[in-house]
């Protein structure tokens, strides 16, 4: 045979058929193959034993289970591949890394770092592994052994299940479990439950006897398709199945009744799905829209909440329970366990404590927010409220009605109207038009563009500045733009936290004030509409901080108190007073009154009629404060605002027990 022919028959008989893998774990594969070679050059004692080792270990990293098993005696060789291929699948693991020789620490006995010892025919070979188990848990790194014999001159893998870890025994297999803790509820004020037991049902598998994992799983996430196409991650959950006990089983899903009572009728038509009914105390008992829902762990949910939670966990998807999901649920225990074929864990091998569920508590008021859900029940309209302490800013109720699960009370945009007088208001006093200065009340206002700010009520007389701002007339700040400057506007907005961040641990709207660009857009600033927004939070925040005289940042959390919070800002104190008295002028004598609002201290309201996406759009507002508390009402619509102002101060006391009104 000619030199070119032998070199051509020796490439067909080592070339090895390339082994598919996640892409994922490609990278790693090769990183340790190079690590293998690389330390077993330096290492080995018995140079006729390194070949079979380095070969054998490779081989099982790279997921060439045949090869490796060729290596192999003392067993059926198809059954060495088949075991050594459910190792990644049996733990779920990201990757696995293989090296020759123990790693020697500083200041031991280097002898320790000997890879491989050989007496005689027989040779014992030292490796070192790790295994990424993604979000099972950290890496978790051992020292393994295998023994060799040396048969008819060649060296050979004595094949036992300890080479895959040592205390592994025949019969046995790894398995993950996770344990996972009882979540923790979310609390009100009075450190009671907010949270209420519902009808659920736990929707789940057990491994063993599935007899198609990908089928059954395709189909779970195909019927469990939820809004704008989330689905669960079947190739991750397929993993998990896969680790997890083959007898135990395993929770999936959890849904509520009667919500989700279609969907899990098509649950249990899936083969391979078993499902239990039970009840769990996860139904919100107020304030839903803050305290949250929880959900199956969809890929866009988990890249919210971060590992350690997994598809199939059930999390949060809304509200505190998605925001504070870590706190409420803790983190499970994950314990690697060898088990028999019965199912039974045996002995652990390694496993990563969670961390224990604690409670979150809230400033919410049962009595403050039933008043307000009670208030906005009868609305045909989306309508919010937002309720907060003057003095600290805590929000003691956010009530949502018809607003589709949105949490509109902190997060709604709504154009002001004449309620941002409020805020406008003192920049003109402070020019000098006083609350007895006579100003006309236009029926209309132009303001560049096109666009023009109408009163309602048609144009009124020359009359004092507080009697047409009592009357909420809505072009009377804009014909008194030319009077203001720019800088001293804004100056007087930031002062009442527009703009800033929050924290407030949900998602929440402080309000855009945008500086004006020409005199048509001040016009519309200061009658609280072109580009002006706000949400409920922000108008009780300007309400309690119209009557204690301080902005105070928004808080919604005792436990875990936020320690970022917004600077507090004072009110310009010269014209404290004035707005005060313009505001109470209002609840009894002006619009506010015919809102039935002659018990609140100070308030005021409006109607607005906007353009939105291409459609006019309509939001009445009442913003006022009562007894310590300040307090925003938005509705979608033209509303009858004196029955809902009127049923939300008709309440048995006018704060949360255990409160008292802010000294002034």
């Amino acid at each position: 045979m000619s030199k070119r022919a032998r070199g051509r028959a020796h490439a067909r008989t080592t070339r090895r058929r390339p082994v598919r893998a996640p892409l994922r774990r490609v990278v790693a594969m090769a990183t340790g193959a190079a690590l293998v070679a690389g330390t077993a050059t330096g290492c080995f004692a018995e140079p006729s034993a390194m070949p079979t080792v380095r070969d054998f270990l490779i081989a099982w990293q790279v997921g060439n289970y045949k090869a490796a098993s060729k290596l192999t005696t003392g067993a059926d060789q198809t059954a060495v591949e088949r075991t050594l291929g459910q190792v990644r699948t049996q733990l779920d693991a990201v990757s696995m890394k293989l090296a020759l020789g123990v790693p020697v620490q500083p200041g031991s006995n280097r002898k320790t770092g000997v890879a491989i010892v050989k007496k005689g025919d027989s040779a014992d070979a030292r490796f070192s592994v790790k295994f990424d188990l993604g979000e099972n848990g950290k890496p978790w790194t051992y020292t393994g052994l295998m023994r060799l014999k040396r048969i008819g001159g060649h060296w050979k893998v004595v094949w036992d299940p300890s080479i895959i870890h040592p205390r592994l025994k025949e019969g046995q297999r790894l398995a993950v479990v996770t344990e996972t803790p009882n979540r923790e509820t979310i609390r009100d004020s009075k450190d009671r439950s907010l949270l209420s037991p519902v009808a659920a049902t736990v929707v789940g598998v057990t491994p063993g006897r599935l007899a198609d994992p990908k089928r059954t799983l395709d189909q779970l996430a195909k019927a469990t398709r939820l809004d704008g196409n989330r689905r669960l991650d079947v190739t991750r959950l397929l993993g998990r199945v896969r680790s997890a006990p083959p007898q135990q089983f395993l929770p999936l899903l959890t849904l509520q009744r009667p919500t989700h009572n279609a969907l899990i009728m098509q649950l249990r038509g899936i083969a391979g799905v078993e499902v239990t009914t039970r009840a769990l105390p996860i139904g919100a008992a107020q304030a839903p829209e803050v305290v949250g829902t929880l959900g199956p762990a969809t890929a866009d949910k988990l890249q919210t909440v971060g590992a350690p939670y997994q598809p199939g966990d059930t999390i949060g998807t809304e509200g505190l329970q998605l925001h504070q999901q870590r706190r409420l649920a803790g983190t499970p225990t994950v314990r690697v366990v060898a088990q028999d074929a019965a199912g039974k864990d045996v002995q652990e091998l390694i496993s990563w404590p969670g961390e224990t569920p604690q409670p979150v508590r809230t400033f919410l008021s049962r009595d403050l927010q039933k008043r307000a859900d009670q208030a906005l029940a009868g609305v045909p309209y989306p309508a919010s409220m937002v309720a907060v302490r003057s003095a600290q800013g805590e929000v003691w109720a956010a009530a949502n009605h018809n607003t589709g699960g949105k949490n509109l009370a902190l997060e709604g945009h709504y154009p002001p109207g004449a309620t941002f007088a409020i805020i406008a208001a003192g920049p003109l006093m402070n020019a000098g038009v006083t609350l007895n200065t006579k100003v006309p009340c236009p029926a209309r206002v132009d303001v560049g563009g096109g666009g023009a700010i109408v009163n309602p009520a048609g144009a009124r007389p020359a009359a004092p500045f507080q009697n047409h701002l009592a009357q909420s007339c809505a072009t009377l700040l804009a014909s008194l733009a030319g009077k203001v400057d720019n800088g001293t506007l804004m100056s007087a907005v930031a002062r009442f936290g527009f703009g800033k961040n929050l924290n407030l641990s949900v998602p929440s709207f402080s309000g855009t004030v945008p500086a004006p660009a020409n005199d048509g857009e001040k016009a519309a600033l200061l009658a609280g509409q072109g580009k002006v927004r706000v949400s409920p939070l922000s108008m009780a925040l300007v309400a309690g901080a119209t009557e204690v005289g301080n902005w105070r940042p928004p808080q919604l959390l005792q436990n875990p108190r936020n320690t970022e919070l917004a600077p507090s800002q004072a009110l310009d104190s010269t014209t404290s007073g004035d707005l005060e008295r313009m505001l109470r002028l209002s609840t009894r004598q002006g619009a506010a009154r015919s809102a039935g609002a002659r018990s609140a201290e100070l308030g005021m309201v409006a109607t607005v009629t906007y353009p939105e996406n291409g459609q006019n759009k309509t939001v009445s507002w009442f913003v006022g404060s009562n007894g310590g508390y300040g307090f925003a009402i938005a509705v979608e619509g033209k509303a009858d605002m004196a029955r809902i102002v009127g049923d939300f101060l008709s309440g048995t006391s006018s704060a949360p027990a255990g409160t008292t009104p802010p000294a002034r």
